[in-house]
């Protein structure tokens, strides 16, 4: 099995580079306020044009995104998947997906095995799910905050859709990750930063040649 990654909340020139370069199947720019990755989309559309010439998809990221962001999304950075990572439901993901002509990803926040079977109902209307940890309580984020959860749920699991495995990720344990899940795709923020949205080239290289690995 050929495993690919997605390299999220990027923000700069060097570190999109280093994104390609290490063979990034998908590169995550982020759309939410409260992040440290927060980037706005005419800044997110500059840094686009070496993933387009590469082939590697682009994901705007968002959270419980209302439609005017939806549309400007659509006409600044013309993703190719928008990410829901709030509590957006079947019905509204479908929304986002013909509002914006995009793809969409659906994030599915596990702590159980029961939080995976709630992924059913978005199987039908999105084109990709993606498994990530619950933060902690206290966290403001909905996600990059480092968290994993039990890798071993997935093991076994059949899903309509492809899907990517997320939470708690780094160079020194995705080849386990993949191992124990079965994950055809992963999916890092944190685990490849040298501090909260500070990403670091040489990380983002060592987790694409761990995933080449795996």
């Amino acid at each position: 099995m050929s495993v690919t990654a997605k390299i999220c909340g990027l923000t700069t020139p060097q570190t999109v580079t280093a994104a390609l370069d290490g063979g990034a199947s998908h590169l995550g720019f982020m759309f939410f306020a409260k992040s440290p990755r927060n980037i706005e989309p005419e800044m997110a559309a500059r840094l686009t044009p070496p993933a387009r010439a590469k082939n590697a998809k682009i994901v705007a990221v968002t959270v419980d995104p209302d439609d005017a962001l939806v549309e400007q999304l659509a006409a600044t950075l013309k993703p190719d998947f928008i990410q829901l990572h709030g509590k957006e439901t079947p019905a509204r993901a479908r929304q986002v997906a013909l509002r914006s002509g995009a793809g969409v990803i659906k994030v599915i926040s596990v702590s159980s095995a029961h939080d995976i079977d709630t992924a059913r109902p978005y199987e039908s209307v999105v084109d990709h799910l993606m498994f990530d940890a619950k933060p902690p309580s206290d966290h403001p984020l909905p996600g990059g905050a480092g968290a994993r959860f039990d890798w071993t749920l997935l093991a076994g699991r059949r899903f309509e859709r492809p899907w990517f495995l997320a939470g708690g990720l780094d160079p020194w344990n995705v080849g386990e990750a993949v191992r124990l899940s079965g994950a055809p795709l992963v999916d890092v923020s944190s685990g490849v930063e040298r501090g909260p949205g500070l990403k670091d080239p040489a990380l983002i290289v060592a987790f694409l040649d761990a995933v080449r690995r795996a």
